[in-house]
């Protein structure tokens, strides 16, 4: 798991809970705040598109669950347009774009 340096993550407690699960943990380094800025960036994607759009209050914790999988499998990775790539294709699209590129050289 990575995270940054802040005090819950480097915690004797937290450390302990991750041995106790398998977990080995990372951390940025002391003043690099971008270490883990795609992920951070991520994130803010999924809370804005979807979290914060749905009543979580009502909903059980398996249906968030299974919210969160289809977002991230079937629409963020598949549908969801990217301006960062070329003519905005989803990740699985560019990729399989860059396979028969590749192919054909």
């Amino acid at each position: 798991m990575h995270s940054d340096r802040g005090s819950q993550y480097t915690s004797e407690a937290f450390k302990q809970v991750l041995a106790n699960a398998g977990v080995s943990q990372s951390l940025s380094g002391v003043n690099h705040c971008f270490d883990n800025s795609r992920m951070e960036s991520f994130f803010a994607t999924l809370k804005k598109e979807l979290l914060y759009r749905i009543p979580t209050y009502r909903i059980k914790r398996e249906e968030v669950k299974t919210m969160i999988f289809r977002y991230v499998f079937i629409y963020y990775n598949q549908k969801r347009i990217y301006t960062s790539n070329p003519d905005g294709l989803p990740p699985v699209m560019y990729k399989q774009l860059l396979e028969v590129q590749l192919l054909a050289a």
